[in-house]
């Protein structure tokens, strides 16, 4: 795929929503979000956590007032496809990195294969790959492995809630993942390796889903490029999803037309809800905040949105 990313971006302009992105193998997040900003001619864009270069799938894409919900959606569940081999163990637990150790592939059954599945499933403690880009003291782990350095990553607790076969062919195995935040695919794949006694590395993964994104209907940059190519901005237009889509599993709360007002000048106001968080809604069921109502009651402001 050709794209011009460098050209100057044309005159931009204030754009809100949610452009469920199939990123492609071989491109970084950031570039894949800089190339959607273009072609949209976006004020402001962000992405809802990173995909490694390798892999391809869903990276939703938010424009405008709907960068301010994509934290909340970071920490959402994820599934995803994957593929690895046996037998070979890479520096950064994928096919990108070099080989650093290979070992003969016992007999597997898929009894074996499954068993070993299960224990890494549920609340497990993972060490994220040395090549990554979590930071310490400032600076990306694969940022000081590449310059040499003695790179200790610590561990830490993560939630695989799915870790499932479902193909065996040889020294390749097909899996699918469905995971929380900050779960590493390829560490899990290193991980079974390891417990199977042969190691292992990712050779494939593509993200199927992110909540509340269960059924995406994903476009592709290809999509995007021939639509800006004709000047169709209307069909482009149609494409991001409304802030709200984001949102479905936050629990609605309606102000009149008083207490709306107060939270559209951030104030606090007294209301009558169970305690938690929620979508603020206007009297014309426009969204005006994401809010948290504590025990007594009084609204306080998450996140408020201008008009859009």
């Amino acid at each position: 795929m050709t794209i011009k990313s460098r050209e100057r971006m044309p005159d931009r302009r204030r754009l809100t929503g949610i452009l469920l992105l199939d990123k492609p193998s071989g491109m970084t997040s950031n570039r894949a979000l800089q190339i959607a900003k273009r072609l949209y001619r976006a004020d402001k864009a962000g992405h809802t956590g990173s995909l490694d270069p390798l892999a391809t799938g869903l990276l939703p894409i938010c424009f405008g007032e709907a960068t301010k919900i994509a934290g909340y959606l970071l920490g959402a569940r994820k599934a995803y496809a994957a593929e690895c081999k046996l037998g070979v163990v890479t520096a950064t637990d994928d096919a990108e990195g070099v080989v650093i150790r290979e070992r003969a592939v016992p007999p597997l059954d898929e009894k074996k294969i499954r068993a070993q599945l299960a224990a890494l499933t549920g609340r497990i403690t993972q060490i994220p790959p040395v090549y990554s880009a979590l930071k310490q003291q400032g600076v990306a782990l694969y940022k000081r492995a590449r310059r040499g350095e003695d790179v200790q990553v610590p561990p830490r607790e993560v939630d695989v809630y799915t870790f499932d076969l479902l193909e065996s062919d040889g020294d390749r195995l097909r899996l699918h993942v469905e995971c929380g935040s900050g779960t590493y695919v390829r560490a899990l794949v290193r991980d079974l390796g390891e417990t199977l006694g042969c190691g292992a590395h990712l050779t494939a993964l593509r993200r199927l889903w992110i909540e509340p994104f269960t059924q995406p209907r994903m476009v592709t940059l290809e999509e995007l490029e021939r639509l800006r190519a004709e000047g169709d901005d209307d069909a482009l237009d149609t494409l991001p999803l409304p802030i709200e889509a984001g949102l479905t599993e936050w629990p609605v709360l309606e102000l009149n037309l008083d207490d709306a007002q107060a939270v559209g000048h951030g104030r606090r106001i007294q209301v009558n809800a169970t305690p938690g968080r929620y979508q603020v809604l206007n009297q014309d069921c426009r969204l005006l905040a994401l809010a948290e109502v504590d025990g007594l009651g009084q609204l306080q402001i998450l996140r408020g949105f201008a008009g859009h």
